[in-house]
């Protein structure tokens, strides 16, 4: 029979544990909320008060049932006024030892059938468990920060669980209106694993400087949809506590890629946390502050001392299929005169058609005029032949991912383009500068990647090789901002910054997967609910394409040797059975 809960224990009272205790007042249940002493008691109290009268500001909450959540809530400093509660929940920081014996602690506080429970992100559950008499009754919970609104909780199993402990636990997330999962104990459990590997990844980025704080946090936001850039997520999660989270984990699993990187503990140690301490990789306006404010690393937007930008008003674009139409349609809208090439009639008829039916729907939902669209497509040129390209300020080639196929292309262009003409390329894995060296003008040269669709997608990476020179770097800054995208700029190494950080997280949730640890849905549940994630990885690996996502795995290796980088061998295993995602009906899921 399941334990019918009533009241529960929440022992601290910081951001985590002040957000439990909410959670608990408001479905109903008495909670006594403990903290070490009288001063902290009244700092939780001022976190819970103010999370509450924000939900009233805002009519989340009415003011019966504002008043009515406070009256539920005991504070203490007394272990003794656990004594009749039906289950704790521990939420101190991240240290095994306090947690430990904090549970030998309630051990001795509480009736013998209470259940407790520890809101560990990646301690193991296991050890804390056995610093009590009876470890069958110790389970982990762990919710996700705001607990008011992330709808996950990850409940944690340990070999030594009992089975109605965890099943009573479920059924009680359930009914505070969460998604829970249940998990083995394993470091990080699902979505910490899955994220911090992440985190830890863009860290590497930004500390051998191949790209700004700002661009790493902008590309995953505007490329992958992301709520937040990694870095600042790393600020808001505080990097004491990632540190922790990663040093954890790797002790635990060795994985290199779990590894803290260097930078991270030089910051802690410089009490550098996030914006906790009003700074970390940010600098805020105080400490606890949500807002950025300028510091010294914050990039002005100047156009670099001593460089001059190229003028650009005509453009010319290679290719006819999707991304290529996708980009006429963003210069045309933009204003520029545009001349696309492609093999055939029929394809620059496609382009066209294309364009106008995207028009029509614009016009039709009152997003533009008659009058806009019909200039639009008078910006419009079609040619078969690449020598219509000759008098064009740039050429973006948008063909088939085959470098030999781009070199060749890239030679003509060469040949036939005006001095001071830039060339760009919107490849998404092949190296850049395998595409200058066949050219005569490799400083004209850059990458241009546009993310899919690219009338809708906000961002463009800008990619210069070691060969690109400033003022075509700038330049395509600048057109890039024009065009109404979002701009970031890095180094030609494979998988610029959004494929190279994303597509190692989609590796990591199919070795989840192929290990047992997880089922396909609840890591997506995982990711979806508790890091508020657009898609779940095997949502998001079905629709990219398997065939795909193997292929750029594998350029990622290639390029890095890195053994973490090594494609899953169960996405190796579905690709070659012909199971691609959607576009054959069968991937991770089988579709209709």
């Amino acid at each position: 029979m399941t334990r019918d809960f009533s009241s529960v224990g929440v022992i601290g009272l910081g951001t985590m544990g002040a957000g439990i205790v909410e959670v608990f007042a408001r479905n109903g249940f008495d909670v006594v909320a403990v903290e070490v002493d009288d001063e902290a008691l009244e700092r939780g109290r001022g976190v819970i008060a103010g999370s509450t009268g924000r939900a009233l500001d805002r009519g989340k909450i009415d003011q019966a049932a504002h008043d009515e959540l406070h009256s539920r809530v005991t504070y203490t400093t007394d272990f003794a006024d656990l004594a009749d509660v039906d289950l704790v929940v521990e939420a101190v920081p991240e240290n095994l030892d306090l947690k430990k014996a904090i549970f030998a602690k309630l051990d001795a506080a509480v009736r013998p059938e209470a259940i407790l429970a520890t809101n560990t992100s990646s301690l193991p559950v296991t050890e804390i468990a056995v610093s009590t008499t009876n470890p069958k009754r110790v389970v982990g919970m762990h919710f996700f920060n705001p607990a008011p609104v992330l709808q996950f909780v990850e409940v944690i199993r340990t070999v030594i669980t009992a089975d109605d402990v965890f099943e009573d636990v479920k059924a009680l997330a359930e009914r505070l209106e969460k998604k829970p999962v249940i998990v083995g104990d394993r470091a990080g459990f699902i979505a910490n694993a899955l994220l911090f590997g992440y985190l830890n990844h863009a860290v590497e980025m930004y500390a051998s400087k191949y790209a700004t704080r700002e661009d790493l946090d902008a590309a995953m936001r505007f490329g992958c949809g992301y709520p937040m850039g990694p870095l600042a997520l790393l600020d808001l999660i505080g990097l004491d506590t990632a540190y922790e989270i990663l040093d954890t984990m790797y002790r635990q699993g060795r994985n290199r890629l779990h590894a803290p990187q260097p930078i991270i503990k030089q910051m802690v140690s410089a009490g550098l946390l996030g914006r906790k301490s009003g700074r970390g990789f940010y600098t805020y306006e105080e400490p606890g502050s949500p807002v950025v404010v300028a510091d010294a690393q914050t990039p002005n937007g100047d156009v670099p001392e001593g460089v001059t930008l190229r003028p650009i008003s005509k453009v010319g674009v290679v290719g006819s299929g999707t991304m290529a139409t996708g980009i006429i349609e963003v210069f045309a809208k933009a204003g520029y005169e545009v001349t696309f090439v492609a093999r055939g009639e029929d394809k620059l008829d496609g382009v066209r058609a294309a364009i106008t039916k995207n028009n029509a729907r614009a016009v039709e939902k009152g997003r533009m005029t008659a009058e806009d669209a019909e200039a639009l497509l008078s910006r419009l040129t079609g040619s078969t032949t690449r020598m219509a390209l000759a008098d064009v300020d740039i050429v973006v080639e948008a063909i088939a991912e085959d470098l030999e196929i781009k070199q060749e292309l890239f030679r003509d262009l060469d040949r036939i383009c005006k001095p001071g003409a830039i060339l760009a390329t919107t490849t998404s894995s092949l190296p850049i500068i395998d595409c200058a060296k066949v050219t005569s003008r490799p400083e004209d040269v850059i990458g241009m990647h546009f993310f899919n669709p690219a009338q809708i997608m906000k961002l463009v990476e800008v990619v210069h090789t070691v060969s690109t020179g400033a003022d075509v770097v700038a330049t395509v800054q600048d057109l890039t901002r024009k065009l109404g995208k979002v701009a970031v700029t890095c180094g030609d190494r494979s998988g610029f910054i959004v494929n190279a950080l994303l597509f190692p997280y989609l590796n990591d949730a199919i070795k989840m997967l192929e290990a047992n640890y997880a089922s396909a849905d609840d890591i997506d549940t995982a990711m979806k609910t508790g890091c508020s994630l657009p898609m779940g990885p095997f949502e998001l690996l079905d629709v990219v394409g398997l065939d795909v996502s193997l292929a750029i795995q594998r350029e990622l290796y290639i390029e890095f040797r890195e053994p973490g980088f090594a494609p899953a061998p169960l996405l190796e295993h579905l690709v070659t059975a012909g199971y691609l995602g959607r576009k054959t009906g069968r991937g991770f899921r089988t579709y209709g």
